[in-house]
């Protein structure tokens, strides 16, 4: 009986002890697992993170053909399409329209992601500054000025395939039809004059007077004339 009172009260001891040591192992094993689960946070660009390519603006051509671009997430790469215009080649002639893709992987590029609004900014420029290049030299790239560290691929490079140029001939030109000629007019008779009449009247005088006698009859029809010459 007193090893009974002695023993049980130690046995009940250490059956307590060992259940609090496996619940607090239980329970250490529990957080370890969630700090397992815990990620950290990615802060880096998403490939085809279409949030980011929001870029768009407009440009010139030696201020005469009007062009636009805008910027497009297309799989892990961007894609800038431009289209320009010049209405006034379609009434004189010449290049009237230019379509053409630039094709990059900006997300190479920290600058893409954490300064945005930049980085569309510096594209822009970069357009202007190609100005007759666009859409035909392939070997002039598009730039942004805070990715000059960045990769190559990082850049807009055209696609020469994509690049399409159409041009008018232009309207002809209307002639007038030349103003009618005159016609010519038959002249007018000429009316016989005083002198005329009197080298009439003499040849009327050796007609009808003799030879001796022409002088007098010319004499007196000159005297019958109501002219003089």
């Amino acid at each position: 009986m007193l090893f009974l009172t002695t023993v049980v009260p130690w046995l009940l001891l250490a059956f307590l002890g060992q259940q609090v040591s496996l619940s607090s192992g239980a329970r250490n094993k529990h957080r370890g697992a969630d700090k397992t689960v815990t990620a950290a946070p990615d802060n880096a660009p998403r490939s085809g993170d279409k949030s980011a390519a929001n870029g768009r603006g407009k440009f010139s051509i030696n201020n005469k053909m009007q062009c636009t671009w805008g910027a497009k997430a297309v799989g892990d790469a961007v894609k800038l399409s431009v289209k320009c215009e010049d209405r006034e080649a379609r009434i004189k002639g010449g290049v009237t329209d230019i379509k053409c893709e630039y094709n990059g992987k900006p997300q190479s590029c920290a600058g893409y992601k954490s300064n945005n609004k930049s980085f569309w900014k510096q594209v822009a420029r970069a357009f202007k500054k190609l100005q007759g290049k666009v859409c035909s030299d392939e070997s002039k790239l598009v730039r942004a000025g805070i990715c000059k560290r960045a990769p190559r691929d990082a850049h807009f490079k055209l696609d020469i395939m994509s690049s399409v140029n159409l041009t008018q001939s232009g309207e002809p030109e209307t002639h007038l039809p030349p103003p009618p000629q005159p016609r010519a007019t038959a002249a007018a008779p000429v009316k016989p004059t005083a002198c005329t009449a009197r080298v009439n009247h003499l040849k009327k005088a050796e007609e009808n007077c003799s030879g001796s006698w022409a002088s007098v009859c010319n004499f007196f029809l000159t005297m019958l004339q109501s002219e003089d010459c």
